[in-house]
C-alpha cells in the first residue's frame, strides 16, 4: 500500500486517459480516490500536459511534492501515434468539430507523405498552434476565444518546435465520391451525409488516411503537424486519432485506467 507519507513525499501516478475524457476529469478521479482512501481534505495535485479530450494515452497525475517536478516532466520528449485524414479540413484540427472544406486528395501517396514529413517536418520547425489549444492569446487561453466565436483578429504566433522523428507507418487510399468534385479547393452545399455531423461518429469513407509515429519536444501540437502537412502536399488534413505513448522515460504501457487508482494505492 501507498502510505500517506509516501503520498506527501511525492508520487507520480502514469494514466492511460480514456478517449472522450478530459485531463481535467482525470485529475478529479484521482482526486476522489485519494480523498476516500487517506481522508485528505487538502493536498497538491496536478498533471504534466493537458490531452485534448478525444485523444488518449499517457496522462502524468502528480500529488504532493511531486508536482513541483511537473515543469521538468512536461519538458521531456514526447511519442505519440495516431492518424491523419486528407482531403478535408475541420476548423479545430480534429473531431470536436464538423469538417468545414474539402480539398483534392487523388495525388496523394504514401511516398509523397513520408517525403515530406522527412523534409519539411522533422528538426527544429515553426508551428503556429491551434485556436482551440490552451495557448494564450493576449491573456486568454485560445481555446477560450474559439469556443466563444470570439477569434476576429486575434493571432496566434508562431514558435519553433522540435521534431525528432515523423514516420508515416501506414497509408489507405481514398476512394472517388460522385458528390465530391475533386477539383474545386472548397466546396459548397455538399449532402448532409459527406459532412462530419458528429464528432464521435465515423470518417467520411471516402478520405485517404495515413498512420504516423511521431517523436517530438515539448510544446508540440500534433493538430497543428496535420494542418501543415496536407497544406504541403497541396491538400487539407486533420486529426482523427491521437495516442500519447511516451512522456520522457514514462511509457503508456505501465500506465493505468483511471479505475485502477483506488487498488493500486491500497494494493
Amino acid at each position: 500500500m501507498v502510505t500517506l507519507e509516501q503520498l506527501q513525499a511525492g508520487l507520480v501516478i502514469p494514466i492511460d486517459k480514456p478517449r472522450q475524457w478530459t485531463s481535467f476529469q482525470v485529475v478529479n478521479k484521482v482526486k476522489a480516490v485519494v480523498r476516500n482512501t487517506y481522508g485528505l481534505k487538502k493536498f497538491k495535485i496536478g498533471h504534466a500536459g493537458t490531452l485534448d479530450p478525444l485523444a488518449s494515452g499517457l496522462l502524468l497525475v502528480c500529488l504532493g511534492k511531486a508536482t513541483k517536478t511537473i515543469p521538468q516532466l512536461q519538458d521531456g520528449d514526447k511519442i505519440y501515434t495516431g492518424t491523419m485524414v486528407f482531403g478535408a479540413t475541420t476548423p479545430c484540427f480534429d473531431l470536436e468539430r464538423p469538417i468545414d472544406n474539402y480539398y483534392p486528395y487523388e495525388h496523394i501517396t504514401l511516398e509523397l507523405l513520408r517525403e515530406t514529413a522527412r523534409q519539411q517536418f522533422t528538426g527544429a520547425i515553426q508551428q503556429v498552434p491551434p485556436m482551440f489549444s490552451a495557448v494564450k492569446v493576449d491573456g486568454q487561453r485560445a481555446y477560450e476565444i474559439a469556443r466563444n466565436q470570439e477569434a476576429g483578429d486575434k493571432e496566434i504566433r508562431s514558435k519553433e518546435v522540435n521534431v525528432y522523428n515523423f514516420e508515416i507507418t501506414a497509408f489507405r487510399e481514398g476512394k472517388q465520391d460522385n458528390h465530391i468534385i475533386q477539383d474545386s479547393p472548397i466546396i459548397q452545399d455538399l449532402p448532409t451525409k459527406n459532412l462530419y455531423q458528429n464528432p464521435l461518429g465515423e470518417v467520411p469513407s471516402h478520405l485517404p488516411q495515413a498512420d504516423f509515429r511521431i517523436h517530438c519536444g515539448k510544446g508540440t501540437y500534433i493538430r497543428s503537424l496535420a494542418r501543415d502537412l496536407g497544406l504541403a502536399v497541396g491538400s487539407g488534413a486533420f486529426l482523427s486519432a491521437l495516442r500519447r505513448e511516451q512522456v520522457g522515460e514514462y511509457s503508456v504501457g505501465n500506465a493505468l485506467h483511471p479505475d485502477q487508482v483506488a487498488d493500486f494505492l491500497t494494493r
